[in-house]
């Protein structure tokens, strides 16, 4: 299952650039909606960092959040977990680049298959600690549509951010178990054997086993 590790690791690779896309793109939350006169037709959309509004006419402004303590626990909680498992991400990536660039060296196949393994680990758990900040945004933004409560400029929509997401969570988990798949190769040298000529010694006389040459010679004397 050598060959499983460059599919793995160029997965993982893809994965954790569409991480970074989910987590940098303002488009987690977005909102359409036209008012009283078309002019002022307007589209929001809210990220992990900013929230941004599109004019009809084309102008868009970003504001970055001021305070972090003022956001609500749900878009604290999805930061942290999707810049943990970016970071995490990284890590595997660099384990799995590790395990094969090694895989053709005189590194210990073992210890190579134990790498590779570690970054398959560590790219599925990046990918569950994306799935679990888009899925439960998603999750808030469908129960608030559907709240009677709230007015139609209020209600939100699944934006761009979250479909990256899903697709770059799923990436991983194709990635990671190809590289966790991989297993140390027998090569030619670990089934070597070899042999070494032993030699007794009786009364001081040295012996040997006899050889072809040995019997010729013992065949014709003198």
């Amino acid at each position: 299952m050598a060959d499983c590790k460059l599919p793995g690791l160029v997965l993982a690779i893809i994965g954790v650039l569409g991480s970074i896309i989910t987590c940098v793109l303002p488009m987690w939350r977005v909102t359409a909606f036209i008012g009283a006169n078309i002019v002022t037709a307007q589209i929001i959309q809210e990220g992990l960092w900013m929230s941004c509004v599109i004019q009809s006419t084309g102008q868009m402004q970003c504001k970055v959040y001021d305070s972090m303590l003022a956001l609500p626990r749900a878009l604290q909680t999805s930061r942290a977990l999707v810049v943990i498992a970016i970071l995490l991400g990284f890590f595997g990536i660099l384990f799995g680049v590790i395990g094969y660039s090694c895989s053709n060296c005189r590194m210990d196949q073992r210890q190579n298959s134990k790498v590779t393994i570690a970054s398959g680990v560590i790219v599925i758990i990046a990918g569950v600690l994306l799935l679990i900040p888009v899925s439960w945004t998603a999750h808030i933004i469908i129960h608030e549509f559907y709240n009677p409560i709230l007015i139609s400029a209020q209600r939100r929509e699944l934006g761009s951010s979250l479909y990256i997401g899903w697709g770059s969570a799923g990436l991983l988990f194709l990635g990671g178990p190809l590289l966790c798949s991989s297993r140390p190769r027998m090569n030619d040298t670990d089934c070597e054997v070899r042999y070494s000529n032993h030699r007794a010694v009786f009364g001081g006389n040295r012996v040997r086993g006899s050889t072809p040459e040995d019997a010729g010679d013992s065949g014709n004397p003198g």
